[in-house]
């Protein structure tokens, strides 16, 4: 029999699962993980549902963004082009007529103040009105307001806009220091309306339709829609900031490598002016380059224009001397070889004439050093040289000869170089007037009917996603702030205290004290409603490991305590008592938690009569016993709540109960409140045979337990061990691999 008892203790003592280090290092890192989430589910689930309900908010509230594209040509031509300079003819190349045309530097021209300032002005992009909307919602609501005149106020806020409201400003000028800030436009009674600074004062009151100044501000309105004390937001912009503004909105790229077409995108939340915006900065564009090509020929033709009066002087001096001298002498011919002298001689000049007016227009742009003006210089030279040996075939003919062939010559010069000059000025004005570009515009602007932003189906899987990495952060944060214990095994290893029993979480007795609550009789124990629970398994396991914990205590009670409320310990003391009591045993449970004890509700029972009672004196033993529906299992009330609870427990009587009850039950069980919250499980625990520390997993830090086993040791009393309760098998089933990794034996009958 002896061997029998000995051999049956062996079996109940607590016993852990042994594992090897690759379980360890593999198996239980990725199962861990999964038993966390399982664990945290609802926490998941909740954050990512959050994050869902933003991005769902954000496609409501968000603007939607449109674009207009189009594509413009870039003609690269090298010098001799076409330019207005061509009709120079031979002057060209030394005037440096043409010129390099780049898709970059095009690029940088379609990009520059010199477009995008005139299209800013003409356009009125650097004036901001905008209504006022309630916050968050209030655009979002009026952008999809789609009836006639204007949409009803909500909540009766008519200050705000809730759709169809609109204002046309044509003009705002503010002083220097109120540019980029806001002004807040309020519309009154028959039109007229006040235009507020920072203050409460107006700088200025006007009407629609009229222009309106005063302090330095001016606006002209010519439109608004909207209710009677409707406000709009007005900011005039500096041209920097209008300027940035648009270019953050404006993109310009090439269509291929060297390929000369550039594509030009504006976004935009107004789908119908963008559209407009673009085609103007375009048209701009080819405007500015056509002024830029035939600024070349209104150049030159300026220049010839200021020479042609003088020519013409020269011309009619001329033709005045030769026929004056003609009318003197009579009429005097020339013969062959001296007309072929004065051909020569006007042909000499006229080059010289022309070469002198070459060489002024490049002085223009040029040094006297410069190739181009040297190598006029040196022509020239060569001219005058040839020049000098006609004057001296000229000066062997007769005086009259000599004097008619120098005055024909000064007419036939003159009348040449007057035509030549009439005819190029001509040809300049008709080139200027037909001169076109090196760019074109290709395709117009054109907007697209969809908004270019993200697709809410991306919106809302982009939110789902984030909102799961969040959960995750949120689960690690939780986790690692709150470190707490989780496995029985940390509980033994850490405070070198075995664990009797780890009870597994009951979902039915999670029903059971929600049911218990809310009804106003009795409790039901999950011993009694569902004993193949396997949280009353693991209970019975305990059963037998108790029986031998007491076998050499002098005492046959048992002290259930933890080390702060909420553990379960309750739960523990009354369906232990039950399973007990199933076993044969006459059990008694005693509630010496004179404070918020509660046992008396769960088995129906009145409050009054019990341990305060008895240890005042006012009672006797027997008339505070109560049976229970359970067989075998009667409880001890707390009586009535003291004042002074400890003081109570400390006294004689309290132990001579613990005494009595010792002989007339084979086991007593005493549920004492948390130790770390009062002394009273100390006291107690001094007068009983064995004590228990209930632990529940994930609510302590093991400096806690800890703690609590030091000031019961502190006080005398010897903790046996530890009952482990609310261990989430499931999470335990994945870290570990299989079902049921908990500290009990479970046993039922086949059938």
């Amino acid at each position: 029999m002896e061997h029998d008892q000995l051999k049956s203790a062996q079996l109940v003592q607590p016993q852990t699962y042994s594992r090897s280090d690759d379980q360890e290092e593999d198996g239980i890192a990725l199962g861990e993980i999964i038993g966390v989430l399982l664990e945290y589910r609802w926490i998941i689930a909740g954050v990512t549902a959050l994050g869902l309900l933003l991005s769902a908010a954000w496609v409501f509230i968000a603007k939607p963004v449109y674009r207009a594209d189009a594509l413009v040509q870039v003609e690269e031509k090298g010098p001799g082009g076409s330019s207005a300079m061509s009709a120079l003819k031979d002057l060209g190349p030394l005037l440096g007529i043409g010129g390099d045309t780049t898709v970059a530097a095009e690029q940088e021209i379609l990009n520059s103040r010199l477009v995008l300032e005139k299209v800013i002005q003409k356009k009125r992009l650097n004036i901001q009105a905008d209504p006022r909307y309630f916050p968050i919602i209030g655009q979002a609501i009026a952008r999809r307001y789609k009836g006639e005149g204007l949409n009803s106020p909500w909540l009766g806020l008519s200050s705000f806009a809730w759709g169809g409201e609109e204002i046309q400003v044509d003009a705002l000028e503010v002083p220097r220091d109120w540019l980029d800030e806001k002004l807040t436009f309020v519309l009154g009674e028959g039109g007229r309306f006040e235009l507020f600074a920072s203050d409460d004062e107006p700088v200025l009151i006007g009407k629609v339709g009229e222009r309106a100044s005063s302090r330095g501000f001016s606006i002209f309105v010519p439109k608004v829609v909207a209710r009677s004390g409707s406000r709009f937001k007005l900011v005039r912009l500096s041209p920097d900031e209008a300027l940035d503004k648009l270019s953050k909105q404006y993109q310009i790229k090439e269509r291929g490598k060297k390929s000369g077409i550039l594509e030009v995108s504006l976004k935009g939340e107004d789908s119908d002016r963008i559209g407009t915006v673009l085609d103007d900065i375009l048209n701009t564009y080819v405007r500015q380059n056509v002024e830029r090509r035939s600024a070349e020929a209104e150049n030159t033709l300026r220049f010839l224009e200021t020479q042609l009066p003088e020519v013409k002087r020269q011309l009619d001096a001329a033709e005045a001397a030769y026929n004056g001298y003609r009318q003197n002498r009579g009429s005097l011919d020339l013969s062959i070889e001296t007309q072929s002298v004065l051909g020569s001689i006007v042909d000499v000049d006229n080059q010289i004439v022309a070469l002198k007016q070459e060489r002024d227009e490049l002085r223009q742009y040029f040094t006297p050093e410069h190739p181009r003006i040297q190598a006029a210089d040196a022509k020239m030279e060569k001219l005058k040289a040839r020049r000098a040996e006609f004057d001296g075939s000229i000066a062997k003919l007769p005086d009259t000869q000599q004097t008619v062939l120098r005055l024909a010559r000064d007419v036939e010069v003159y009348t040449t170089l007057y035509t030549d000059l009439v005819n190029t000025a001509q040809q300049l004005r008709v080139t200027k007037a037909g001169t076109i570009g090196d760019v074109r515009i290709v395709d117009p602007a054109a907007v697209t009917t969809q908004p270019v932003s993200l697709k809410p189906v991306i919106i809302l899987a982009i939110g789902g996603f984030l909102g799961l990495i969040a959960s995750f952060g949120v689960v690690w944060l939780i986790r690692t702030l709150n470190v707490v214990v989780e496995d029985p095994e940390e509980v033994e290893s850490k405070l070198g205290l075995p664990v009797y029993a780890s009870i597994p979480h009951s979902n039915e007795e999670v029903v059971i004290s929600k049911r218990g609550k809310a009804a106003k009789g009795g409790g039901t124990l999950l011993a009694i409603s569902n004993p193949e629970d396997d949280a009353i398994e693991s209970l019975r396991s305990l059963r037998t490991t108790i029986h031998f914990a007491l076998l050499d205590a002098q005492q046959n009670s048992l002290l259930i305590t933890g080390a702060s409320p909420g553990l379960g310990k309750s739960f523990i003391s009354k369906n232990l008592g039950a399973v007990l009591a199933q076993a044969g045993k006459r059990v008694v449970i005693v509630d010496a938690d004179l404070r918020r004890g509660h046992i008396n509700k769960e088995f129906g029972l009145s409050r009054e009569t019990g341990v305060s009672e008895y240890v005042a004196g006012s009672t006797s033993i027997d008339s505070i016993i109560k049976p229970t529906s359970v067989e075998n299992l009667w409880v001890i009330t707390t009586g009535q709540i003291p004042p002074n609870p400890s003081e109570l427990l400390m006294h004689l009587r309290f132990e001579e109960l613990l005494e009595k009850l010792s002989e007339r039950f084979d086991t007593v069980i005493v549920d004492a409140p948390p130790i770390l919250a009062v002394s009273d499980a100390a006291i107690i625990g001094r007068h009983v045979g064995a004590t228990l520390m209930v632990a529940r997993a994930g609510r302590h830090p093991i400096r806690e337990l800890e703690q609590a086993v030091k000031r019961l040791h502190q006080s005398g009393v010897h903790v046996k061990g530890f009952v482990f309760n609310d261990l989430n098998t499931d999470r335990q089933r994945y870290r570990y691999g299989y079902k049921g990794y908990v500290y009990r034996y479970s046993y039922k009958e086949k059938a």
